[in-house]
């Protein structure tokens, strides 16, 4: 039976919306004249909007309600904090119980060496405070001059000056006078759009080793850090070739360039493994922690930040950097509670051996399909690439365009799956359970087919 909650009507509800609030990534009159879905509530892998209509959702809002809505425990946690402390800072030599346990359970969770982690809001801000980590670190090893950090084209890294500086997209970087200097990009490992008549293995490589040919380019004792995803999430859920990483890693190490994991999508279970670090064999430096530390419940952030770093900082003097919500404990207790139902539940186990496989292997039937041409997954993040032509990996003459019909169509069969260009993605509630697994593939592939119809009747399927 659909829940309605009683609230005033959708349209006086989007008016308001429209006339009040700034939405992000959004062209507002475009929203206005549309009007905002508004959603009301939720229960496991299924939202309601103001309408009544249910939806699954299949990117967990954003990439990041690992555990599922409606976990009464977080609601809980976090009533019990605010009763007892809630807020207080960590600043002027101060602590509190919740951030405490919280760093304790990281440092249990996270690979070996990694005891310390420094908090933030979100990603965004996490990423911030690694710039600033990194140099300083350096700063404080007698090198100062080692401050460019690379990134990757079509990486995303969060939307603070500093975040989208280090993400390689390039509309981003189109507002705000972005990059702020001494960023810098490389090519990104997708094979499906820029591999050409390589193979993936020596794709991987090829991208690899553009690093090395960055750090010979502007010196080695210039270069602080590397930071990219274990597997690019915004950018359309790109998989590296498995040649990728090792070589990456090969050339951090001989560089001695600090390796920075964003793990603020893939942390958490999204891969399968606790963290993407874990699935891929990254061994870095620093850790982008957010999303799925607290699935959303509450706003939290943080680096992970291994001994041989965390060490230096810790005896540099003062590090000047940080925010007034780091470590709130609000956040801190939702997320110690957030982190034991994921252990205690086994989710992440059940992730990798059960309810991952059985995507994998209908996701990759996606395959079969006349308008896919790719199918990659990893863990429960998992993407499609749509073409006109599956042999030569051809874009659409109309970029973006079935994309966004097949979003909007999505939505209409009752399925949240997002679009980026031309690639459907998804990333579900690490709790979906399998035959809501069928019904999210029943839903992509309705979707599909009407888009498929739509593309061949208005003429789209054209290279």
């Amino acid at each position: 039976m659909n829940k309605i909650t009683n609230h005033m009507p959708t349209a006086e509800l989007q008016a308001l919306d429209a006339a009040h609030h700034m939405h992000p990534f959004t062209a507002g009159a475009e929203l206005a004249k549309a009007g905002a879905r508004v959603i009301t509530s939720a229960d496991g892998v299924m939202l309601t909007d103001s309408e009544g209509k249910t939806l699954l959702d299949a990117m967990a809002g954003l990439w990041c309600v690992n555990i599922g809505y409606g976990r009464n425990e977080l609601a809980e946690a976090a009533a019990r904090q605010m009763r007892e402390l809630p807020y207080y800072n960590t600043f002027f030599m101060t602590t509190h119980v919740p951030v405490i346990a919280l760093s304790a359970k990281l440092a249990e969770l996270a690979p070996e060496g990694f005891n310390n982690v420094f908090y933030a809001g979100s990603g965004s801000e996490a990423n911030d405070t690694n710039i600033r980590m990194v140099r300083h670190y350096w700063s404080a090893k007698g090198q100062p001059e080692k401050k460019i950090i690379i990134s990757r084209k079509n990486g995303y890294h969060g939307s603070t000056l500093g975040g989208a500086s280090l993400g390689g997209m390039i509309p981003m970087h189109q507002q705000g006078g972005l990059p702020i200097p001494d960023i810098h990009h490389i090519d990104q490992p997708n094979w499906w759009a820029e591999g050409g008549d390589m193979s993936p293995e020596d794709f991987g490589l090829e991208r690899a080793r553009q690093l090395e040919a960055a750090i010979n380019h502007y010196g080695e004792d210039k270069i602080a850090a590397f930071i990219a995803e274990p597997v690019q999430g915004a950018g359309g859920v790109i998989v590296p070739p498995e040649t990728y990483w090792p070589e990456i890693q090969r050339i951090c190490d001989a560089h001695d360039i600090l390796l920075i994991a964003d793990e603020v999508i893939c942390g958490f279970g999204r891969t399968g493994n606790w963290f993407g670090s874990t699935t891929y064999n990254i061994k870095p430096h620093i850790m982008t922690i957010a999303k799925g530390l607290s699935s959303g419940y509450a706003p939290i952030g943080g680096s992970l930040v291994c001994d041989e770093v965390a060490d230096v900082i810790n005896n540099a003097g003062d590090f000047n950097h940080g925010y007034t919500y780091s470590g709130h404990p609000v956040s801190a207790a939702v997320a110690l509670e957030n982190l034991r139902i994921l252990e205690e539940e086994g989710i992440v186990d059940t992730v990798r051996d059960e309810t991952a496989p059985y995507l994998k292997e209908k996701w990759e039937a996606l395959t079969d399909h006349p308008l896919i041409g790719q199918a990659s997954i990893s863990g429960m993040m998992a993407s499609v690439a749509m073409t006109p032509h599956k042999e030569s990996r051809a874009a659409f003459k109309t970029s973006g365009a079935l994309g966004y019909y097949c979003r909007t169509r999505c939505f209409d069969n009752g399925l949240v799956m997002r679009h980026v260009g031309d690639r459907m993605i998804i990333s579900p509630p690490l709790v979906i359970k399998k035959d809501e697994i069928d019904t999210l593939m029943d839903r992509a592939v309705k979707s599909l087919d009407e888009t498929y119809a739509w593309a061949k009747s208005e003429g789209h399927m054209t290279a």
